[in-house]
């Protein structure tokens, strides 16, 4: 079987099925083993996911430090294990504490996770410590402790709050979008409310909308890409992601061989060859313009 051209495939996940079990179906499509992801979705999780195809698979590493777009559903009055539905309830609130929590009082609190923020990761995450996923460590029966880390929050639009009852218990379920940056845990951000408002707090639905450039509109289904397999082309793909510099024949020749350039960019750059070819990445170090990943 003849390899496909390189290029990005961005797929709308759906729930249930985890982020390697959807590389493993469009490596069957492909007709390759050469197939990453720019970023995980846990299973509960549904929308945007990025995947490269050979050698886009270099292009990974960058897309994943661009920013995301989710839609959410927040529950407040129930605290879980993994901060989503899919883990086990820790801490319910009492009735009275949830009624005496208005609209208004949550989105104030949810105000407060936009812009510069420091977010103690979910203990399962797939953040390593010490070499071992930290959901591991937890799945073994261990404490697991994290550091906080900087995230920004660049936009949270608070929709609907609504009171409703779940499991026999009164809870507060409110929809909220925002972009944020890469790293940002929206369970996190569920958990914190929840906590602000001394109610507990999970999420209950997740849909990532956007990773960079590449939204909900560019992406397919599992059973569209099975009638008909479609990938964004590399140079396509780098055009949309990156800024964009064409090079003259003298400057893409150097580029073919690795050399620096003494071109302006602002910073990381994708480069092209008169004909349109995808050439490398660069960025502006050491008074240069240098190669980050070549392509040709």
């Amino acid at each position: 079987m003849t390899e496909p051209a390189a290029g990005l495939v961005v797929v709308d996940k759906p729930a249930g099925l985890t982020s390697h079990g959807v590389v493993a179906r469009v490596r069957r499509l492909a007709g390759t083993r050469k197939v990453g992801h720019a970023g995980t979705l846990d299973p509960m999780a549904t929308g945007v996911l990025v995947l490269g195809v050979g050698r886009a698979t270099r292009l990974l590493g960058h897309l994943m430090l661009t920013e995301k777009g989710y839609a959410a559903t927040i529950r407040l009055g129930v605290a879980t294990t993994t901060d989503d539905a899919e883990g086990e309830v820790t801490a319910t609130a009492e009735p009275g504490a949830v009624a005496a929590v208005d609209a208004s009082a949550v989105r104030s609190v949810l105000a407060g996770f936009v812009g510069e923020i420091d977010q103690v990761p979910t203990a399962v995450s797939a953040i390593k410590v010490d070499g071992k996923r930290a959901y591991q460590r937890v799945r073994d029966g261990e404490e697991v402790a994290l550091a906080a880390r900087r995230v920004t929050v660049h936009e949270l639009a608070v929709g609907d709050v609504r009171r409703t009852a779940a499991d026999g218990v009164d809870v507060i379920d409110v929809d909220v979008t925002l972009r944020c940056s890469s790293g940002t845990y929206v369970r996190a951000i569920a958990r914190d409310a929840g906590a602000a408002l001394r109610l507990g707090g999970h999420l209950t639905a997740l849909r990532r909308t956007a990773v960079g450039p590449y939204g909900l509109a560019e992406a397919h289904t599992l059973e569209q890409l099975q009638e008909t397999y479609a990938a964004l082309p590399l140079a396509d793909a780098a055009r949309a992601a990156f800024p964009a510099r064409d090079l003259d024949p003298r400057e893409a020749g150097a580029v073919r061989v690795g050399r620096a350039l003494d071109v302006p960019l602002d910073g990381l750059t994708a480069l092209f060859a008169p004909d349109g070819e995808f050439l490398a990445l660069y960025e502006p170090r050491d008074g240069a313009a240098r190669a980050v990943a070549v392509f040709c």
